[in-house]
């Protein structure tokens, strides 16, 4: 079975949006040095349902046992390390 990592972010007050782009720019090249990625999706939401949350991150992996893979794997430790000091971000994980 597939797997959906689903990922919000809420953003701090005061963090740019040259600073998000940055941190967009370094997710969205974890699809071409993470193995187990089958897709990568990102996007800015648009409507008012979020309570904060400002962008989203879809990541489809292969199966459950390529979502360690992707969460210690060097390259996303660095993007999520660096991320999680501009914004409160919420997870999700599901087989389908």
């Amino acid at each position: 079975m597939k797997v959906e990592h689903i990922v919000w972010f809420k953003w701090n007050e005061g963090v740019s949006e040259d600073r998000i782009q940055h941190h967009l720019n370094g997710l969205s090249a974890l699809v071409n040095t993470v193995p187990g990625i089958i897709s990568l999706r990102l996007g800015k939401n648009f409507t008012d349902r979020a309570k904060g949350f400002t962008h989203g991150l879809v990541v489809t992996l292969e199966n459950k046992a390529a979502l360690p893979i992707y969460a210690d794997h060097p390259e996303h430790m660095a993007v999520a390390t660096e991320l999680r000091k501009d914004a409160e971000v919420m997870a999700m994980d599901f087989e389908f």
